[in-house]
């Protein structure tokens, strides 16, 4: 269990207990995950160091045989890093002992040339991009639903609501369309390679040059990302937090797409409207206290990370504003929880979407009728624009007003239309049809579906 995880009592201090969106999902980011990360950056600065004619290889060899796969103990880490402000400096120490073991002379290798930010900015880059892989495969399930969804209900009407309030018809085919590019947009956005960090102690990269030359300490970074897998940043990117940044708020673009469609779920699986359900399941959705109840739990959830993850983008801004001189005091220490944290509820949220979208139902028949339920005042517009050039505006604001009031809006169009030959050629049953007012719908759904496609494709090749 993550040390920094647990309280006085030695009780496991947090496992998503208050936090139910994450669980099953969190595993990726634990603290476990991180300590393994930076032990596993260690080992590729060593490889790393080796290749670029730094380090001996007889040393990287060492290194990896002793620490290839090797768990810390998490919780003496936690508390070993709070003399230092940080995991790495106690972990070095443990990791040294323990290389020492296999060869003493491959011990002094271990870190070296790097400073404590190199290993954490860069194991936090590597679990990220893990948990990234996990959070698009999942999006790209949900984005699988909503095609389905799209194309199933491309003709099922129901009434579009505006300002809580019915406004004119539309399909559920163009919401879901809606829903689909949201998510394929916000997928598009995830970065495909995050950077390794190394400049050693002010990032000038001085410690490496002693150790070899320029040429080589210039070449080393790139090394170590191709040993991690990850992108070779330019320069040291100490107080240039730009990829943390971008990182929060791409997964913040995430958990808002997916916050759209949660609420849109949420508020049409009301008793009331009914038109949605979450897909079932044993004890999915139930209340403590209401047995009769079938709560959105999943988009309850995803809710709850949606509205959490503004704020932890925001306080990766104020970090990243306050990066100053060569290495951050505070500012970044302040980042690590809040990455990690942002990833926790994507990983959550996304697999919540993917669960959701692929099962939900809908009811056909209760949008129709909802649809009805406001009769032909929800063709209001259609009526302005049809009518009111041929009778007047006013006059048709009359109509529309005493409908409101209870009068029978049909009844007064047909006396309308029956009193004026000129209005001979209105079919009022095709004006009120509701079904026959849905605009571009059909062909926006297709436009949908042709950008979601090109990003999906643009991803595939990136």
């Amino acid at each position: 269990m993550p040390s920094s995880d647990r309280d006085s009592q030695g009780d496991v201090f947090d496992v998503g207990l208050l936090s139910p969106v994450s669980v099953n999902e969190e595993q990726l980011v634990g603290d476990a995950r991180i300590a393994a990360a930076m032990v596993e950056v260690e080992v590729a600065l060593a490889r790393a160091s080796a290749r670029a004619g730094i380090a001996p290889e007889s040393a990287a060899a060492a290194i990896s045989s002793a620490l290839d796969g090797w768990q810390p103990d998490v919780a003496e880490l936690a508390r070993l890093a709070v003399a230092g402000g940080n995991p790495v400096i106690p972990l070095v120490a443990v990791l040294r002992g323990r290389v020492a073991t296999v060869d003493p002379d491959a011990a002094v290798w271990v870190h070296r040339g790097a400073t404590s930010q190199d290993i954490v900015d860069t194991a936090l880059m590597l679990v990220a991009t893990r948990a990234l892989a996990r959070i698009d495969a999942a999006l790209d399930a949900a984005a699988d639903g909503l095609v389905q969804l799209t194309e199933r209900h491309r003709a099922t009407p129901m009434a579009a609501r505006t300002l809580t309030q019915q406004s004119t018809p539309t399909s559920f085919g163009l919401v879901a369309a809606g829903w689909l590019l949201g998510v394929s947009h916000a997928r598009a956005r995830l970065p495909r390679s995050l950077p390794v960090q190394l400049g050693g102690a002010s990032g000038t990269l001085a410690s490496f040059v002693e150790l070899g030359d320029v040429a080589s300490a210039m070449a080393l970074p790139a090394l170590l990302a191709d040993e991690l897998n990850l992108a070779a940043p330019s320069i040291p990117w100490h107080t240039r937090r730009g990829p943390v940044t971008e990182l929060g708020d791409a997964l913040t673009t995430v958990l808002d797409s997916l916050g759209v469609i949660a609420t849109d779920v949420a508020t049409m699986s009301r008793t009331e409207i009914g038109e949605l359900s979450e897909p079932g399941g044993h004890g999915v959705g139930g209340s403590s206290a209401m047995p009769q109840k079938q709560n959105p739990v999943r988009s309850v959830l995803i809710r709850s990370a949606a509205q959490r993850a503004p704020a932890l983008a925001a306080e990766l801004h104020r970090s990243s504003a306050t990066a100053g001189d060569q290495r951050p005091d505070g500012a970044w220490h302040a980042e690590w929880p809040t990455v990690r944290e942002l990833l926790r509820l994507a990983l959550g949220a996304s697999a919540l979407a993917r669960e959701l979208l692929t099962g939900l139902q809908v009811d056909a028949d209760r949008m129709r009728e909802n649809l009805e339920r406001t009769g032909p005042l929800i063709l209001s517009e259609r009526l302005a624009l049809a009518l009111g050039p041929r009778i007047g505006a006013a006059r048709v604001q009359e109509y529309i007003d005493r409908g409101t009031r209870g009068e029978n809006l049909v009844a007064l169009l047909a006396t309308e239309v029956a009193a004026d030959p000129s209005l001979a050629d209105v079919d009022l049953a095709e004006l009120l049809d509701p079904t026959r007012y849905l605009g571009a719908a059909d062909a926006l759904i297709d436009a949908a579906r042709t950008a979601a496609a090109v990003l999906r494709r643009n991803e595939a090749r990136s």
